[in-house]
């Protein structure tokens, strides 16, 4: 493909305002912002950062992604760093033709519905991930959301590397910043530096999710086992589907982390070295989940059991007070028949005399009963 034929969505255009004030994401409400102005993006574009770095360093000025590529072209040991945040299918399509993208990685791209996986399209690599963040919530309910996630998905080529981001986890900002800043030895290795940066961030909030998550766990696990037991067990399903919903996202992970260890001549070697840790904190993750979702298993199971006596004990109750009445109904079904010959039907103290007897044997059944803890 001809630099013409690659620059040719947009080379005709001038430079525009907006493209230099690109918003540079949002995290927990935020909204992302251009590093050069501070201002969100005024045309609605998906684009938040477009940056050429050579040997490390980002070269100064602002960069159209077709104007950035043709750049990247003219320079050896360069490559172009193209942040989006939810593109739609027209802008998508867009850079796709002009950084080579297959078509199929397009559709993936902008409806965000992938499982985490690795792919290849001829010397492009395609990696999902699915992000994750923990919802703060004052008290857990059957209905709170306690993890919400998005997907982050990256284009790997030889001179370029592309992020897509889908909801509110893990922008992109504090990881450009960091390699720009503090890395600079680490963008040298090129793409998949970038790669690794931004997986590595994915990984680490899983971290913080699984420990706030725990928080969430042991106010469960306090309550179902306390006197007053005042978790109910809609909180524990809650968490537990949250719990899944985590899971979905951290598990499935492990196997293309481990394709792109395995990889030999695709990625740096020195790359693979990091990427053996971002998956040695997965492992970790993916222990912890497991963890959870036993612990969570136990806590289901023993509140079922918990509901099962208490239901056991009620009924228990109502049948010890049953037994009680009983003797009364039977008093007052004997002398309601009306015969004419019944035993102390005209005696003078029939009536107290039946009462005393009624009262004693209450007495004594509800002694009975409470000896035996049925009341």
């Amino acid at each position: 493909m001809s630099e013409q034929e690659n620059g040719s969505w947009n080379r005709n255009r001038p430079l525009s305002r907006a493209w230099a004030a690109r918003a540079m994401g949002r995290f927990l409400g935020a909204t992302e912002t251009s590093p050069q102005t501070g201002e969100p993006g005024a045309d609605g574009s998906s684009v938040v950062d477009c940056g050429v770095y050579v040997a490390g360093e980002r070269i100064p000025g602002s960069f159209t992604p077709d104007q950035a590529f043709a750049e990247v072209r003219r320079r050896d040991d360069a490559f172009v760093w193209l942040g989006l945040h939810q593109p739609s299918e027209h802008e998508m399509t867009e850079i796709a033709h002009t950084y080579g993208l297959h078509e199929l990685t397009v559709e993936d791209a902008v409806k965000a519905e992938q499982r985490p996986k690795l792919e290849q399209f001829g010397e492009v690599h395609f990696l999902v991930l699915r992000t994750a963040r923990y919802v703060p919530h004052q008290e857990l309910t059957e209905s709170s959301q306690v993890v919400e996630t998005g997907q982050m998905m990256i284009f790997v080529g030889d001179r370029f590397v592309i992020t897509v981001r889908h909801g509110e986890a893990s922008e992109m900002t504090p990881v450009r910043a960091d390699l720009e800043k503090q890395r600079a030895n680490l963008l040298e290795q090129g793409p998949w530096a970038v790669a690794y940066a931004v997986t590595d961030r994915v990984v680490d909030h899983y971290l913080v999710v699984a420990e706030q998550v725990e928080a969430d766990l042991d106010l469960i696990e306090e309550g179902v086992f306390s006197r007053d037991r005042s978790a109910p067990i809609q909180q524990v399903y809650q968490l537990k589907r949250e719990l899944v919903e985590f899971r979905r996202a951290v598990v499935p992970l492990q196997r293309p982390l481990a394709g792109i260890i395995a990889s030999q001549g695709v990625v740096p070697k020195e790359i693979r070295r990091y990427f053996r840790d971002v998956q040695d904190h997965l492992t970790r993750t993916v222990e912890q989940v497991s963890s959870y979702d036993d612990l969570l298993n136990s806590i289901l199971q023993a509140r079922l059991a918990q509901v099962t006596v208490d239901q056991n004990n009620d009924m228990r109750k109502i049948a010890a007070w049953a037994g009680i009445a009983t003797a009364w109904t039977a008093a007052a079904g004997i002398y309601g028949m009306n015969f004419e010959y019944m035993p102390e039907l005209h005696w003078r103290y029939g009536y107290p005399g039946l009462m005393a007897f009624l009262a004693v044997i209450t007495v004594i059944l509800y002694r009975a009963f409470r000896r035996n803890g049925w009341l």
